[in-house]
């Protein structure tokens, strides 16, 4: 499975890339915001696009949907640190699989990628 990671902090886009290829997935791209996520997403095609919340230049419930108005099939994952519950709804809404909330443990992002997986 592709892999593409949207997040702003440089140590939580290294975390992630570690625990997604210790479970079979290789990433493709990396992305600090919103903005270069969606660009990268239609550049790349992953399979999978874990996207943070909160980020600079874009945020990651309107880089959603611009995902999902390009792709409606696409599957992304947030990863955010916001556990708000109305931000959790919206970025559901929007077209997000599942919500992890940081700090995450490692088995809860291993079953929400099995989940998207089918």
């Amino acid at each position: 499975m592709k892999v593409l990671i949207v997040d702003d902090t440089a140590f939580m886009r290294m975390t992630l890339r570690s625990l997604l290829e210790k479970n079979g997935c290789e990433v493709i791209g990396e992305a600090e915001n919103g903005e270069v996520g969606v660009v990268q997403y239609q550049t790349l095609t992953p399979d999978l696009v874990t996207m943070d919340i909160t980020m600079p230049v874009m945020d990651g419930i309107t880089a959603i949907q611009k995902i999902k108005e390009k792709d409606p099939a696409a599957k992304i994952i947030v990863v955010s640190a916001m556990g708000q519950k109305e931000l959790i709804i919206k970025a559901l809404k929007s077209g997000a699989k599942d919500f992890i909330v940081k700090p995450f443990q490692t088995d809860r992002v291993t079953e929400a990628i099995a989940k998207v997986k089918g």
